[in-house]
């Protein structure tokens, strides 16, 4: 979720110092600790960092956060400013900015604020208005500043940034949104595919959400304290989500929480927020950056991405996707994740050759950038690749079918009535993860399968021992037909690479740790059953009914090895990332325990009715 950002920026911000001297920011800029008043009347404080010499006249480079722009008072100066070290020495005009309704600014905050389209008055505000006021402020008012601005955030912050993009102030140069939220219900932090996230939503929430009398500079204590050391078994004594609301819990103190349980279609709350649709006429040179293993917003970049290209012929909109976790492109290094050793400090390559060149070239005029279309990092090879085009043009989709005995094939069988089943107990739901974890497993993107392969809940499927090296670059479509004896279901649907009997552990690996055999996984998603057709008007599924159930897992650039084979896994929880479905067709916020029952759940695999994984195979 949302809330690793301010431990984020706590770990880059204690590397940088060490590589910069601890008063860096101090002996090089001057604070100014100020309000801006937009349109409508609302302050928002406003920290700026302003280079104390006078070499040449600086651009702006705004982060608008949530997560407060502090530490606050003339005096009081951060260790690092920028969103890397390099940028930090480059010097820029530093600006944070507490958005509206969050810590030291007036308002009141939405959940990520609907964009106003033609807005009718000054009183019709949102965060792209919020940041023309300031921009607008800012050129008037702070000296030696070349007209030029930038903005740039990771998660939520990122969010921000793209909102800057729809009627963007024309000193705005440059903009890198950084696994930016973007569609809630259809992929980013609280829904996926109308499965709630709720595990993550959960934990943000209980500070996030946490009422505002007014402005100030500490939120303080969490509205409850759970302490809990095991996950799964919480939320598995928990009970149904309607038990958030209990007086230990939310109780409905947080409008945000009420918001979530409230609005369990695609309503207009959700689309509102959807600021996708509102990337017209973007001609802003725009960076999107994201990681392979971001748990919470790779749809967001990869989406954000595709509307900008789909929506604009003459934009100038770069993607950067690489082996991260969320935000982990700012860290000081990274050139391990999981199981995975990718030969290289990744971050610092994105840092100092991609990041600080964008701001540079378009803010500066300073050097060149001319990277392309789209760089991603390739897992399994682990090679930077660049493309013309994302996904790349020489793709073929190719339908991988699932067969009689565990088998993954291009070939459909021939036969009749072949399937395969397993019960769905959503009192015994299949973890996310394997252990025991009072917090989120981000290694989860990345682990071995091997125990939830040997669940009678889950199905798997595999290739034979590939003859060649196999890459994919692309999205992938999982296309399913199932039959129910209940009136809804989840699917979960995982991609994974199996490593052969003899691979030898890596350097340094924990005692006991085997990667030969490993299945690990490539990419995973979720989709709630019942939003199979529309995310508007969920549909029951009728008992005993083969019906299609068909939905995209997030894209993948990933090589299979000679050597290794491709698996899938199927199941139907996923817990406790996603909240329980009582596979009963319901608003699943007010079931109740004895609404959740066990379902039978068949994926068929004949040839009429062939279950499938549709992979994006790059031809080379």
């Amino acid at each position: 979720m949302k809330q690793i950002i301010p431990l984020l920026l706590v770990l880059t911000a204690f590397t940088s110092v060490a590589q910069t001297g601890k008063d860096f920011v101090k002996d090089n800029f001057t604070k100014i600790d100020t309000v801006i008043r937009t349109r409508d009347g609302i302050k928002l404080y406003t920290i700026i960092y302003v280079p104390k010499d006078n070499l040449e006249k600086y651009p702006f480079l705004i982060e608008r956060t949530p997560y407060s722009a502090g530490p606050y008072g003339d005096t009081n100066y951060a260790k690092r400013v920028g969103p890397n070290p390099t940028l930090m020495k480059e010097k820029y005009i530093f600006v944070y900015q507490d958005v509206r309704g969050r810590y030291m600014s007036e308002g009141v905050n939405l959940e990520v604020t609907p964009f106003i389209a033609k807005k009718k008055s000054k009183n019709e505000a949102d965060e792209s208005s919020d940041t023309f006021d300031t921009i607008e402020w800012l050129l008037k008012n702070i000296g030696n500043n070349n007209g030029r601005a930038g903005l740039y955030g990771i998660s939520y912050p990122g969010f921000y940034a793209t909102a800057s993009l729809p009627d963007a102030h024309p000193a705005i140069k440059a903009v890198s949104p950084q696994a930016p939220v973007t569609d809630e219900f259809i992929g980013d932090d609280v829904n996926h595919n109308g499965a709630f996230f709720l595990m993550d939503n959960f934990n943000f929430m209980n500070y996030f959400g946490k009422p505002r009398p007014g402005p100030l500079k500490d939120y303080g204590a969490e509205i409850f304290n759970i302490n809990a050391k095991d996950l799964y078994d919480f939320f598995l004594k928990l009970g149904p989500l309607k038990n958030t609301q209990s007086e230990k819990y939310y109780n409905h103190k947080s409008t945000i929480w009420n918001e979530y349980l409230q609005h369990d279609t695609y309503d207009e709350y959700w689309k509102s927020r959807n600021i996708r649709t509102h990337l017209t006429n973007i001609s802003v040179p725009t960076l999107l950056v994201g990681g392979w293993f971001d748990a919470e917003d790779l749809f967001g970049t990869l989406h954000t991405y595709e509307a900008i290209e789909k929506a604009n012929s003459g934009n100038n909109n770069r993607l950067v996707m690489g082996p991260w976790t969320h935000g982990a492109w700012e860290s000081n290094d990274w050139n391990k994740f999981s199981s995975h050793d990718f030969g290289s400090n990744t971050s610092k390559v994105f840092q100092d050759s991609i990041e600080t060149t964008f701001f540079n070239f378009y803010l500066k005029d300073k050097g060149s950038f001319n990277i392309s279309e789209a760089t991603v990092f390739e897992t399994g090879s682990n090679q930077w690749r660049s493309y013309s085009a994302w996904p790349p043009q020489a793709v073929k989709y190719t339908d991988y079918y699932f067969k009689r005995s565990q088998g993954l094939s291009l070939y459909k069988e021939t036969g009749d009535n072949s399937f395969d089943e397993y019960i769905s107990n959503p009192r015994k739901p299949v973890p996310y993860t394997n252990g025991i974890f009072g917090y989120r497993n981000n290694d989860y993107m990345a682990e071995d399968q091997r125990f939830a392969a040997v669940r009678p809940d889950v199905l798997l499927y595999e290739t034979p021992i590939l003859a060649a090296d196999l890459t994919l670059a692309g999205n992938i479509l999982a296309d399913l037909q199932v039959t129910i004896t209940g009136t809804d279901a989840d699917f979960i649907v995982k991609l994974i690479d199996v490593l052969p009997e003899n691979e030898p552990n890596f350097k340094n690996a924990p005692r006991g740790f085997q990667m030969a055999g490993y299945q690990r996984l490539v990419r995973a998603e979720v989709m709630r059953g019942k939003f199979r057709n529309s995310y508007e008007k969920p549909e029951a599924f009728v008992p005993g009914k083969i019906t299609n159930v068909k939905f995209e897992l997030n894209d993948v650039a990933h090589t299979f090895k000679k050597g290794h084979k491709i698996m899938v896994q199927v199941q139907s929880s996923w817990f406790p990332l996603t909240d329980r479905n009582p596979q009963k067709f319901m608003r699943i916020p007010d079931a109740t325990e004895n609404d959740f029952q066990n379902a039978t759940i068949k994926i068929y695999h004949d040839a009429a009715n062939a279950s499938k994984i549709v992979l994006p195979v790059l031809i080379k």
